[in-house]
């Protein structure tokens, strides 16, 4: 089923509630109102003789007669509280119709702030990676190292919308991938950013595990955790990615030596949007971490700060492994 044909699906089950919902809640309204008003009459109505021929088998022609001072009162009294019950109801109603364009909105807007972030960092790597072409163009020299390394970014960014757009669309996403290749690949990836701002991007041991996590998966997530090492790290530190298996699951670790982390913001630099002290030579822990903790609680894994100090901050991103 096609993203369009699931939103009308979506669209007209709300139609059928709402409508469903003001029928029903209308239908107890008039049958209360009614119900009552017919009790009121019957409790206040008074037996007159007289005036009246009875029928067979009533002798007298009794009549009941109710008083309309004593009936008025109640008339309006359910009148007003039927506006108010139908004015609730239509308030209901129209909050149910619209929460499937609430929702609509939420993930436009969910879409949106994420795109703009996880495109920031490839679309500025080629954009580092053209500048060094120009100057090697400009000194005569080869370029065809940075050329290829355009067209690896480029298929990078290729990749990591099209992970975004059927995340996007809940489509299910299934696959394995290498922690050793998907975490060198993110560091191939950022090491034109990391030369600009002076740090050194190192990478330690690597366990050649297989995660059951697709590969673009993979290196969008460690490419987050090393672009926020980069981005608190003073020039002249270093950031070191290492991996190690433990018994189902892959221990990916991102080590900074930038100035740490505050107990403050400890309990929230996971939170979207969240902002904490200055810190390097970027401000707080922005949408980046948010994206790592979803794209593992999805895939069954988990990320966590496994140590942070004035000396430097450890980030451990759990993966399952792949059976």
């Amino acid at each position: 089923m096609s993203t369009a044909q699931h939103d009308r699906r979506i669209v007209r089950r709300a139609a059928v509630r709402v409508g469903a919902l003001v029928a029903g809640a209308s239908a107890v309204a008039i049958a209360g109102g009614v119900g009552i008003l017919v009790a009121v009459l019957v409790s206040g109505a008074r037996q007159e003789g007289g005036g009246h021929r009875g029928g067979p088998g009533v002798p007298g022609g009794d009549r009941f007669v109710v008083d309309l001072d004593d009936v008025l009162p109640w008339v309006l009294g359910l009148g007003l509280a039927g506006v108010i019950v139908l004015g609730v109801v239509a308030w209901a109603a129209a909050r149910w119709s619209v929460a499937p364009l609430d929702d609509a909105l939420r993930r436009q807007r969910t879409f949106v702030s994420d795109a703009s972030h996880e495109l920031r960092t490839p679309l500025t790597a080629l954009t580092s990676r053209i500048q060094i072409v120009q100057r090697r163009l400009q000194r005569g020299e080869g370029a065809d190292d940075p050329v290829a390394q355009l067209r690896r970014d480029a298929q990078v960014l290729d990749d990591v919308l099209t992970d975004m757009l059927l995340t996007a669309e809940g489509a299910a996403q299934t696959g394995t991938a290498s922690i050793a290749e998907s975490a060198r690949a993110a560091v191939a990836g950022l090491d034109a950013l990391a030369d600009e701002a002076g740090v050194r991007l190192r990478v330690g041991d690597l366990d050649d595990a297989v995660v059951a996590v697709p590969a673009v998966t993979v290196v969008r997530m460690c490419t987050a955790l090393l672009d926020n090492a980069i981005g608190h790290t003073p020039a002249g530190a270093e950031v070191v990615v290492t991996a190690r298996r433990g018994e189902d699951a892959v221990v990916l670790r991102v080590s900074d030596e930038g100035r740490g982390i505050a107990d403050a913001d400890l309990p929230r630099i996971f939170e979207r949007f969240a902002r904490g002290a200055e810190s390097g030579r970027r401000r707080g822990f922005g949408l980046g971490l948010a994206l790592v903790r979803e794209a593992a609680v999805r895939v069954g894994g988990r990320i966590e700060v496994e140590r942070t100090s004035s000396a430097g901050t450890v980030f451990a991103l759990h993966l399952p492994l792949a059976r």
